[in-house]
Order: structure tokens, then C-alpha cells, then sequence
């Protein structure tokens, strides 16, 4: 999740970027640079409050990649090292567990191979008694008695493996429970930061149009029209009725 929301925060970065490169732009137009008087120093605000309003967008993008996309990137990474650790661990102990099984099923068929050849090698002295076969019992016996020795061994060892499995379970529960919840907690916070962010900027680009709004209310139709009387000459002679 962490990856696609820095995804989608860097798609957001591009299109601030390619906003302040738009309005930027647009700023250095000059459509109506010919406007004079009151109303041109308003409309000459208007253009340049587009070039301000694309440094607040940049900076916008800039804050955004540092402060939101950046540390999301940086937790996704060690969050799968710290996920990657938990999942080794677990597997290890896993392999462990099925290896003791394993070990616990060899040494039950030695044990059962073990008492079967001592069954057979017993019945075969009653039928026939010799030394030979008395000793071959005592093996037997030996045999079968150390099979079973490392069959309780075998069990002991499976069992101390299931415990400490089981526990490390239970402890790798409590760890990713933790680590999802710091996960939740970091995402809210950078989210907080990127609202935080959004709500500055809107602040800046509304001190962009404030000098805009000023010279606005300061546009004097009355003066500009004298400007444009004196520049076009339409002042000096005006027509009067004729006297005799």
C-alpha cells in the first residue's frame, strides 16, 4: 500500500509541476501589454501574480516530494526488511519443526524395524538354542533398547522445537500487530502533513491575488479616460457651433 500511495503523491507532484510550468507560461504572454493607465498597472498585477502563484506550486511539488512521497518510500522499505526479518525467522523455525518430525518418524520405523528383529531372532532361539543365537538376542536387545532411546530423544527434541515454535509464533504476532500499527500512524501522519501542505498553499495563492484585488479597487475610469484623450489628441479642438 505504502508504494502506491507514494505513487499516486508523485502523480500529484507531476501535475503541480506542470501547472507552475503552465502558469509560468501564461505569465510572460503578452496579450494586452499595450493596456495603460490604472487598468494596466491592474492587468500588469495579473500577469504576475501568475508567475507567483507558479512559485507557490513549485514549492508545493518540492514539500510534497520531501515531506510526504520521500519518508512513504523510505518506511516501505524498511517495513518489507522488518516484514522479510519476521517471515525468515518463522520459516526457519518451520524447517526446523518438520526436520525434528521427520527425525521423530526415522527414529519410530528404527524402533519398529529394531523390535521386529528382536521378536524374530527370540522365536528362532526357542526353536533353536545356541550360543551363537543367544548373543545375536543380546545385540538384538541393545539394538532395540538404543532405538528406543533415540526415539524419547528424537520426541524431546520435536517437542522443545514445537514449544519454541509456537512461542516465537505468538511473539512474531505481537511484532507485526506493532509494526501495523505503526504503519497506520506513519501513513496518517504524512497524509496530515500533505492536507497541511494543500492548506498553505491555498494561503499563498490567496496573497497572490490580494495586490491584484488592491489595484482593482484603485482603477479610475475618469483618469484613464484623460490618459487616452492627451494620447490620441482628441481634446485639443472640439467642434462648436459656428457665430456670425
Amino acid at each position: 500500500m505504502q508504494k502506491e500511495m507514494s505513487e499516486f503523491i508523485r502523480e500529484r507532484i507531476k501535475i503541480e509541476e506542470e501547472y507552475a510550468k503552465n502558469l509560468a507560461k501564461l505569465s510572460q504572454n503578452s496579450l494586452a501589454a499595450q493596456e495603460e493607465g490604472s487598468l494596466g498597472e491592474a492587468w500588469a498585477q495579473v500577469k504576475k501574480s501568475l508567475a507567483d502563484e507558479a512559485e507557490v506550486h513549485l514549492k508545493f511539488s518540492a514539500k510534497l516530494h520531501s515531506e510526504v512521497e520521500k519518508p512513504l518510500m523510505n518506511f516501505r522499505e524498511n517495513f518489507k526488511k522488518d516484514m522479510k526479518k519476521c517471515d525468515h525467522h518463522i520459516a526457519d523455525l518451520r524447517k526446523q519443526l518438520a526436520s525434528r518430525y521427520a527425525s521423530v518418524e526415522k527414529a519410530r520405523k528404527s524402533l519398529t524395524e529394531r523390535q521386529r528383529d528382536l521378536e524374530m531372532k527370540t522365536q528362532q532361539l526357542e526353536i533353536k538354542l545356541s550360543n551363537k543365537m543367544e548373543e545375536d538376542i543380546k545385540k538384538a536387545r541393545r539394538k532395540s533398547t538404543q532405538a528406543g532411546d533415540d526415539l524419547m530423544r528424537c520426541v524431546d527434541l520435536y517437542n522443545q522445537a514445537q514449544s519454541k515454535w509456537f512461542e516465537e509464533m505468538v511473539t512474531t504476532t505481537l511484532e507485526l500487530e506493532r509494526l501495523e500499527v505503526e504503519r497506520v500512524e506513519m501513513i496518517r501522519q504524512h497524509l496530515c502533513q500533505y492536507t497541511q501542505l494543500r492548506h498553505e498553499t491555498d494561503m499563498f495563492n490567496q496573497s497572490t491575488v490580494e495586490p491584484v484585488d488592491q489595484l482593482l479597487q484603485k482603477v479610475d475610469p475618469a483618469k484613464d479616460r484623460e490618459l487616452w484623450v492627451r494620447e490620441h489628441k482628441t481634446g485639443n479642438i472640439r467642434p462648436v457651433d459656428m457665430e456670425i
